[in-house]
């Protein structure tokens, strides 16, 4: 049967790595000078990247792990150099300049992946998955999973019409912001990565 308690523990636990709130000032400075249909399509192309990867790990992570022998902290710290990567271009400004050439790969790179589906994400559905029980368990874990994904893309979607109201001004402001956030976030993400390395070679 639907177990709720996994739903809503898996719910919580994801919500706070991915954070949809605090996506909304990144998404604004990557979806910004867009025209309005390819800011929704930059909307829901992220949301499907992010779900495609989680799925993807969900399903086959540790296999995939264990094949390219790839660590749990050194996905964490070139993640995190992807972030911050991003987070100097933000910074900088130089963000603003390609923008049409960026439609796509903004939505792919950084927000499906690794900003949403991070290695955060990807540890803990990982561990979900292998931990639910029977067909219930797994049910639950997916759903939580799914309705988490479905709020990312509202957000997203939505929070376009924060663009209209800032006008290119605000625009501006939150970029920088975004860039210091994003940049923050990149670093907390390295070090963490380096420190279990450490801890599991010490």
């Amino acid at each position: 049967m639907f177990d709720f308690a996994v739903f809503g523990s898996v719910f919580v636990t994801l919500f706070v790595i991915m954070d949809p709130p605090g996506i909304i000032p990144i998404f604004l400075a990557l979806a910004s000078g867009r025209p309005v249909k390819v800011q929704r399509k930059m909307a829901l192309q992220a949301t499907l990247v992010a779900f495609g990867v989680i799925a993807a790990f969900g399903l086959f992570g540790r296999q995939i792990l264990d094949y390219l022998h790839v660590s749990i902290p050194a996905l964490m710290v070139a993640g995190g150099l992807l972030l911050l990567l991003v987070a100097l271009d933000l910074l900088t400004g130089r963000s603003d300049e390609p923008k049409q050439s960026k439609d796509v790969n903004a939505a792919l790179v950084p927000l499906g992946t690794p900003l949403l589906a991070g290695p955060g994400a990807i540890v803990s559905v990982i561990l979900a998955v292998q931990r639910a029980d029977g067909l219930g368990g797994q049910l639950s874990v997916w759903s939580a999973i799914a309705v988490l994904h479905v709020v990312l893309w509202l957000v997203m979607r939505y929070s376009l019409l924060i663009i209209r109201v800032i006008k290119d001004g605000g625009v501006v402001l939150v970029t920088r912001l975004s860039g210091m956030l994003l940049s923050a976030i990149a670093v907390q993400q390295i070090a963490g990565g380096v420190t279990q390395f450490l801890q599991g070679n010490g």
